[in-house]
């Protein structure tokens, strides 16, 4: 069910629960700013998702509300991992889902990252 991404942050998402080790997940990489783990259902050889620690709900909440340094620490994190997983070449998808029409499903923010083959068009159709 996609989420709307002006509703309040939910405390009890599921990666709210992954923030606070509540549910494990196979973590590929953690600072303060950010936590990327692999996802459990992979739509490519390489599929990690990278979270904010802060409670944001969406790209726009985010970009809003978080301060500088750690808009700079997540979007940091994202590249490093894409480096340390090998994807820089050649080549990977990154993809943020926000809000209903983007198909967006936990109200936190998240990136994923795709990789290990070549992925084809963005949008059919």
């Amino acid at each position: 069910m996609a989420i709307d991404p002006r509703e309040p942050y939910d405390p009890d998402n599921i990666f709210a629960k992954i923030l606070r080790g509540e549910i494990p997940c196979n973590k590929v990489y953690e600072d303060d700013h950010a936590l990327a783990f692999h996802d459990i259902a992979p739509q490519a050889p390489v599929h990690v998702l990278v979270i904010p620690k802060g409670e944001y709900v969406s790209w726009d909440d985010f970009s809003a509300r978080a301060p500088e340094g750690e808009i700079a620490g997540f979007i940091r994190a994202v590249g490093h991992v894409a480096r340390e997983l090998d994807l820089v070449d050649p080549g990977y998808r990154l993809l943020a889902n926000i809000g209903a029409h983007g198909g967006q499903e936990v109200p936190h923010l998240h990136v994923h990252l795709f990789g290990g083959k070549p992925l084809g068009r963005m949008i059919s159709g």
